[in-house]
């Protein structure tokens, strides 16, 4: 039996790299976690490429589709990737708009009616405490704050942003700045992703199959195939939700007449990109919206919001997202729950559509062994 080239180049480079994890662990492992470190912004423009991509290509199908010009065909591509990065900051810029300046608003009411409120809290112990031991303790705590001052501080804190804090020292600035470095680069490398990919591609898959097994090749392809199939629609699914759950948070508030019903719906639903635990997030900034003309409403918010929740997260969401990419609803659940307690937020986000890619390939293996499903 003889061995072909490829098969030998390739066996060789597995069996070298075994015998350097071997000997060299230590340093192997090393060298891949600083490399990984180096790599960020390059792994940064690639996630930013292919979410960006999930919309340009859709917006590219919309753009002259049967046009044979050639500025039409050459300016469709550019136009899809610019409109398609429009519609993201309208969309973010739209939901900090609407949320931002009522939030700030909030916390200015809050300290301009704190005192008003310690001396209501202080008058209803006095007539519930006739010893006046709760109230001569909680009066001495309160007396002692500055609320101006605290006022003014939390205020331009909100206002002016962190950028007074960041600028003391030159160490924050120094990493700031390599942040937004960062960024840019990432930026610029995700657009030259999705202005080239096809030649990107075509290169790619040149390189392996003049280095790689055929069969390797061919399994390759075939699991970036169903992986892509997976997140993509991870994806659409989990922006599918957002705009249900937006929706409902916003109704729902506007038949309980709560304040403010537009921006908290809106961020529910931006924030609801996060799974499971992202309604959460706008639940808060809810709560401390309507805390400070209501804290009776504020209370029933959060009422609201924990019923939503739960609709939610066992309706909902198994339902939506598991019915986009063909996993059964407990598995997105088991997913979240591994994939919070292994890597957070990234773990909860990551984990569904690796879950949904691994079980779409165990289920297509199976049927292929059954005869189900034709090679």
């Amino acid at each position: 039996m003889t061995i072909s080239k490829k098969s030998f180049i390739w066996s060789s480079v597995v069996v070298a790299l075994f015998l350097a994890c071997l000997v060299y662990p230590g340093q192997i492992f090393g060298a891949i976690g600083k490399l990984l470190s180096v790599l960020n912004p390059l792994i940064l423009g690639g996630v930013m490429a292919y979410a960006v991509n999930l919309l340009s290509r859709q917006l590219e199908k919309w753009l002259w589709p049967r046009a044979d010009q050639k500025w039409a065909q050459g300016l469709r591509r550019p136009l899809a990737i610019l409109l398609a990065l429009l519609i993201i900051v309208l969309v973010i810029a739209g939901v900090m708009r609407l949320v931002i300046p009522q939030f700030i608003d909030a916390i200015n009411s809050f300290f301009k009616t704190l005192p008003s409120t310690v001396n209501d809290v202080t008058h209803w112990l006095n007539q519930v405490d006739h010893n006046h031991t709760i109230s001569q303790r909680f009066t001495d705590a309160t007396s002692s704050f500055n609320w101006q001052s605290i006022e003014s501080k939390a205020t331009k804190y909100l206002t002016a942003g962190a950028s007074g804090i960041f600028s003391s020292t030159i160490s924050i600035f120094t990493n700031i700045f390599s942040g937004l470095l960062n960024f840019v680069l990432a930026f610029v490398f995700s657009i030259y992703l999705i202005s080239g990919k096809e030649k990107i591609g075509g290169w790619l898959n040149r390189l392996m199959d003049d280095f790689l097994p055929n069969k390797f090749v061919v399994k390759t392809h075939y699991v970036l195939r169903v992986t892509d199939k997976m997140f993509s629609s991870f994806i659409a699914g989990q922006v599918l939700e957002g705009f249900i759950l937006g929706t409902l948070c916003t109704l729902g508030m506007m038949v309980f007449q709560f304040p403010d019903a537009l921006s908290i719906g809106a961020l529910v639903g931006v924030s609801a990109l996060i799974p499971m635990i992202g309604a959460w997030i706008g639940g808060v900034v809810g709560f401390v919206l309507i805390a400070v003309s209501s804290p009776i409403q504020a209370i029933l918010f959060v009422v609201f919001i924990v019923i939503l929740q739960q609709i939610e997260g066992n309706l909902i969401y198994p339902r939506v997202v598991g019915g986009t990419i063909g996993l059964p609803g407990i598995l997105v659940l088991a997913a979240i729950t591994v994939g919070s307690g292994l890597s957070g937020i990234v773990g909860m986000m990551l984990a569904v559509p690796v879950t949904a890619t691994l079980y779409r390939l165990m289920r297509n293996a199976t049927f292929k062994k059954e005869g189900i499903l034709k090679e």
